[in-house]
């Protein structure tokens, strides 16, 4: 299954690099039966496309990259010339999938004309044809979503954000891009929170990247530049003081009304002064437990995987892999407390041990459990950025969702 689509999302990657050329689907792209009229097969996608294209997105262009501040500028030029022009029309709310004939997909049609994604005219504005199933899945891929053809309501939402609040967007993150592009290394890691995706990147290429988990709107991730400092395979998860607030404690309460126990549960300890304590001694009703301290021995539960990627910071944020590898096949993938939960990260940490490591050394500790700490040799500077709008060089326009509201444009941004 991940070879064939590996495949279609390179497939897809190529195209959204190919940005406006008319001919790239005829040449590139084989998504299904390609026809120009009312007659053309119906066809639906298989949902693990969603799940493969969310958890394994392709390298594409370094977020941070200088290169991206004048095609950002040449965007913001752009939106300003949409939004003279009167911006973008309301799509209805109907959903929509290539084969359909609706009066709504003309209305579709002239949408993703304005934005640049359909560039060709058809004599049958209310079919679904092939040249909107793919100007679709190109808008699709540059709004951070899985390029299936099919318009959903998270397609619809991002499609019914104004061009004027996209303009905003453009504008807001020229600044931070510019910020930030002054102090990135030459190789580092960024986390970009909006995108939920992680990049290794090395001489201005992105070596791997990789989907992400973010923290909720309630439990943001903070933004924050640090170092990598060590690696920690296998580790003991002390649990932090919001997941003790806002997670555990609860949890305790209303398992001992219910005659359980949530640290034999989870096999969590249970720490005061260093003392590990009787886990059927501890009342939830009180407010003792908020007093104490938490730790669950590495294992299937334990949240943070095989593997902690360790760096100062004063958020008591980490990175870890985690058991859970379905949160990573999500469109929205904003559902940590903070931390930020990496997929494939093995192979983060082989490119992150250069020169110290080795791939089979890291896959032999995944397969034993056994426990060890290995200090970079070279540390490795990290940035977690908030980045909701720019353009790379290939002229794409990239916009991901205002998770956190940080753009000042309300939640329209934030509805996808």
């Amino acid at each position: 299954m991940r070879g064939k689509w590996a495949a279609v999302a390179t497939a897809v990657a190529v195209m959204v690099v190919a940005g406006g050329a008319p001919s790239f689907a005829q040449d590139f792209l084989r998504f299904g039966p390609v026809g120009e009229g009312p007659g053309e097969v119906n066809r639906s996608y298989d949902r693990s496309f969603i799940r493969e294209w969310q958890a394994n997105p392709p390298k594409g262009y370094p977020t941070a990259s200088k290169a991206n501040i004048a095609p950002t500028k040449a965007a913001i030029a752009r939106y300003e010339e949409i939004v003279a022009r009167g911006g973008f029309p309301l799509v209805p709310d109907v959903e929509l999938e290539p084969g359909a004939s609706d009066p709504a997909v003309a209305v579709l049609r002239t949408r993703l004309m304005r934005s640049g994604d359909l560039t060709s005219e058809t004599s049958y504005p209310e079919h679904f044809g092939s040249d909107l199933d793919t100007a679709v899945k190109r808008f699709q891929a540059s709004n951070g979503l899985a390029p299936t053809g099919v318009v959903d309501k998270r397609t619809l939402a991002a499609l019914n954000v104004p061009s004027e609040v996209r303009l905003a967007q453009l504008k807001a993150n020229l600044e931070r891009l510019n910020d930030l592009t002054k102090i990135v290394a030459k190789r580092y890691v960024i986390v970009n929170i909006p995108a939920a995706q992680v990049e290794a990147v090395e001489n201005n290429a992105v070596v791997s990247r990789h989907s992400g988990v973010v923290g909720k709107p309630d439990r943001p991730t903070p933004l924050l530049r640090s170092t990598i400092t060590d690696l920690s395979f296998n580790p003991m998860w002390t649990l932090p003081p919001t997941v003790i607030r806002e997670d555990l404690v609860p949890k305790g309460r209303d398992m001992q009304k219910a005659g359980g126990n949530v640290l034999l549960k989870f096999g969590i300890d249970a720490y005061e002064g260093g003392k590990k304590l009787d886990p059927e001694s501890i009342d939830w009703s009180s407010s003792r437990p908020l007093s104490l301290s938490y730790r669950q021995a590495a294992g299937k539960e334990n949240p943070l995987g095989f593997l902690k990627i360790n760096f100062a910071n004063s958020s008591s944020v980490y990175m870890h892999d985690s058991p859970k590898e379905s949160l990573f096949g999500r469109n929205f993938r904003a559902a940590s407390s903070g931390c930020v939960r990496v997929q494939n990260i093995d192979q983060l940490a082989v490119w992150l041990l250069a020169g110290q490591g080795t791939a089979e050394q890291v896959a032999h500790l995944k397969e034993t459990g056994e426990t060890k700490m290995v200090r970079l040799k070279k540390p490795v500077p990290l940035y977690f950025a908030y980045l909701t709008a720019w353009a790379t060089p290939d002229g794409v326009i990239q916009f991901r969702p205002d998770l956190y509201l940080k753009d000042g444009v309300g939640e329209v941004a934030a509805a996808y």
